[in-house]
């Protein structure tokens, strides 16, 4: 039954709301080089610590010229040369061009550059093809027309990509604040549980839940903690999540049904867990948890989700949920988790009562341009981790939507 458990809307809404809350709260900063930033989320303002580009900078190998007399297609002399890395020179004689090569700066007179391949070659002159024109201004990038010196480049809550670093750099930042990344327990339960060096016996499967979390946990900017796999026992799930709460984040896989050996929401609750849901309207993961659990100091709310133990049904209510409490842990701003839209080629099914969330592949199309494409996986339930692995995202199959067509655009969310 779905009864009283709130919808996928209304449970993203409310995580949505606690993660603001924790994103506002103070975040520890540490200092890393430029070469260790990349994925780290920026805890300051990075600037311009000069005019970007420093000065009027060609963008093609050519001749730097005044447009208007290389408009008039007359042969112009070839009054120097100027490669990238040289110092700016000037005045361009009247009639003159300067040869110049791609990044090199444009000397003073100059107000744009011709294409080398734009011009016919007249023994140490000139002229452009007759076939051709010339703006002024083309072919150059202005000092300053990039970032004026102090302009922020990047701003606090920024998690660092391979552009903003090549940024950093071009302002010459060797060391870059960056937020301490949280750490994430991941507590994975189960009698049925064995290492996965370990040959299962009958009745047993490896732990495939504590190896994909972290992985997930790593890509969100978090520091995965993993700890012992726990048994299903009242105790050793009680001194295990006692441990846990020394980290800002906790995961706990399975336990979280109504089954006979489910004993973690008991547990969360000796611990005094401020309870937001049990149990939400979505298919896989319909029986996750999310609750905030205060330190025994009392100054510190350690956020706590319960996943569902079937792998599927784990990762995907990490992504949907756990992620955006993640991201605010780590002091990003950015929005959590990232849908887009592709068109659906074959029907898909939907249910009354739950948005289904099903493991599908989208399919990229970057050579003839045709918008995204995804299809469901054949899979036999949460638990499926061939199907799973042959999968490249989640698509969403609205609450109450009997049959969506193939042809729809419908939205999906990529792991």
């Amino acid at each position: 039954m779905t009864t009283g458990l709130p919808s996928y809307d209304e449970a993203a809404a409310l995580v949505r709301s606690r993660a603001s809350e924790v994103l506002n709260r103070p975040h520890l900063v540490d200092s890393v080089t430029i070469a260790a930033a990349y994925g780290r989320v920026l805890a300051q303002s990075l600037r311009a610590d000069r005019n970007m580009p420093a000065f009027p900078r060609s963008t093609r190998d050519g001749f730097a010229c005044r447009a208007a007399e290389a408009a008039s297609h007359e042969p112009l002399t070839v009054a120097g040369s100027i490669r990238a890395g040289d110092p700016p020179v000037g005045p361009l004689p009247q009639n003159s061009v300067w040869e110049i090569m791609t990044g090199a700066a444009v000397p003073e007179g100059a107000d744009a550059v011709v294409m080398l391949e734009h011009v016919e070659n007249l023994e140490g002159k000139i002229r452009l093809a007759t076939d051709r024109t010339l703006d002024p201004g083309e072919n150059v990038v202005p000092e300053g027309a990039e970032a004026q010196t102090g302009d922020e480049i990047a701003s606090p809550g920024t998690r660092l990509t391979a552009a903003h670093i090549a940024a950093a750099a071009s302002c010459g930042y060797g060391a870059i604040n960056v937020f301490v990344k949280p750490r994430v327990a991941i507590l994975t339960t189960g009698d049925e549980l064995v290492a996965v060096t370990e040959n299962p016996a009958a009745g047993q499967i490896r732990n495939s839940n504590a190896a994909m979390l972290a992985s997930l946990v790593s890509a969100a900017g978090g520091d995965p903690w993993l700890l012992p796999t726990t048994k299903d026992e009242a105790g050793a799930i009680e001194s295990a999540i006692k441990e846990a709460l020394w980290a800002d984040m906790a995961l706990i896989s399975g336990g979280v049904s109504a089954g006979k050996f489910d004993l973690v929401e008991p547990a969360l609750a000796r611990f005094g867990a401020h309870v937001h849901f049990t149990g939400v309207r979505i298919q896989p993961g319909k029986p996750l948890v999310y609750c905030e659990i205060p330190r025994s100091a009392g100054a510190k709310f350690v956020q706590v989700f319960g996943l569902p133990g079937n792998p599927i049904s784990s990762a995907a209510t990490f992504l949907l949920f756990a992620v955006q409490i993640l991201a605010a842990l780590s002091g990003s701003r950015e929005v959590s988790p990232r849908f887009a839209l592709a068109r659906l080629t074959r029907d898909v099914k939907g249910k009354p009562d739950l948005t289904r969330f099903i493991p599908s592949a989208c399919m990229f199309h970057p050579f003839s341009g045709a918008p995204l494409e995804v299809a469901p996986v054949n899979w036999q339930g949460s638990g499926d981790l061939a199907a799973f692995a042959r999968s490249n995202c989640f698509l969403a199959v609205p609450e109450g939507t009997t049959l969506i067509p193939a042809g729809e655009l419908v939205r999906i969310v990529f792991f």
